[in-house]
């Protein structure tokens, strides 16, 4: 499975590493779709909007998805995850899909 290094902080000394797992995620459950606002800044709130949603949709079924935790835990809760983090993962994943049309969002 591919792996991807995304910075995580504005001074560009924190990293992450997101996997193909964690862009799938995204994609099944449609994370990014209207998360960002007009006028295209991702701030702390957007951070904590999409923080909220994955939280509710873990909470709202008996039997959660595993890889839905799992990004929750290791992507959103990561210590690193800031803004920056998100806008480079926004990034990231509108990439990947570029890279694999076959992935494309319907």
């Amino acid at each position: 499975m591919n792996t991807f290094n995304i910075v995580s902080n504005a001074s560009g000394t924190r990293t992450m590493t997101i996997t193909e797992e964690n862009l799938e995620v995204i994609k099944q459950y449609s994370l990014f779709k209207n998360l960002v606002g007009s006028n295209g800044i991702v701030d702390d709130s957007v951070l904590t909007t999409l923080k909220s949603f994955v939280g509710g949709l873990i909470d709202s079924t008996s039997a959660a998805d595993a890889k839905l935790v799992t990004f929750y835990k290791d992507v959103l809760a990561h210590p690193n995850m800031k803004s920056v983090g998100l806008a480079n993962l926004i990034e990231l994943y509108a990439h990947w899909l570029e890279e694999n049309p076959e992935k494309e969002e319907e």
